[in-house]
């Protein structure tokens, strides 16, 4: 079976690559060069594909900085730092991209129906404090209708499947399946800053360093403060 995996280079994406392999898929990862502020994690996207030994690793080329409107796109607007997690959850954050993951899969979807692929694998998750509407299993399944609806694979009764193995697990969660399925996580890249070092105090990073101490484990991650 062949899967094609949205990887990010993230603590998520990561996660459901290595799922993705575990359940036996031949995998196809692509990643997206967006013009983001931390492009970092296209590096480690990069290595992280490498390890896993994937079939093809795709970079996707296009400029969001054009309309702007997230924290990630525009450098005016200031990434929120040392938010508690209560906070995080009030509002939809400023580091939301506009349709972000509706661009995503729809690249996906068209580099999975050119592969004959019956799956895409994307790492969204409800529960994650940032809140982002199209993290919601409400949007997942109206992307599956237009994948169903907006493919000849879809028309002719094979509609490619979206598989989203994180949605209704908590960061920490992610974290166990990760360990039980052997992902580096010292590749993996989570911080919104465009430093080399995480910052450890966006919103990001604080969400997955305290993950990491809840379980009682380190993050190999380098970061420039840790609390």
């Amino acid at each position: 079976m062949k899967a094609v995996i949205l990887l990010s280079g993230g603590l998520d994406s990561s996660t459901i690559l290595y799922q993705a392999l575990a359940d036996g898929c031949v995998c196809y990862s692509i990643s997206f060069d967006y013009q983001q502020r931390h492009r970092k994690e296209l590096h480690c996207s990069a290595a992280l594909a490498k390890r896993a030994g994937v079939a093809q690793h795709k970079v996707v080329n296009f400029d969001l900085r054009q309309w702007g409107g997230s924290a990630l796109t525009d450098n005016s607007i200031e990434i929120p730092v040392l938010r508690s997690l209560d906070e995080m959850a009030q509002n939809i954050p400023v580091t939301y991209v506009p349709a972000r993951n509706t661009i995503f899969l729809s690249f996906a979807l068209a580099y999975a129906e050119t592969l004959a692929a019956q799956r895409v694998y994307i790492g969204v998750n409800a529960l994650d404090y940032s809140g982002y509407p199209d993290c919601r299993p409400d949007y997942i399944q109206a992307m599956q209708e237009v994948f169903r609806l907006g493919t000849k694979l879809g028309r002719e009764g094979q509609p490619i499947t979206i598989v989203t193995p994180l949605i209704n697990l908590k960061k920490t969660e992610i974290i166990q399946l990760g360990n039980q399925l052997g992902v580096p996580w010292e590749l993996t890249w989570s911080c919104y800053t465009g430093d080399e070092i995480a910052c450890g105090v966006c919103d990001a990073c604080r969400l997955r360093l305290a993950a990491f101490a809840e379980l009682g484990q380190v993050d190999p991650v380098a970061y420039k403060r840790r609390n």
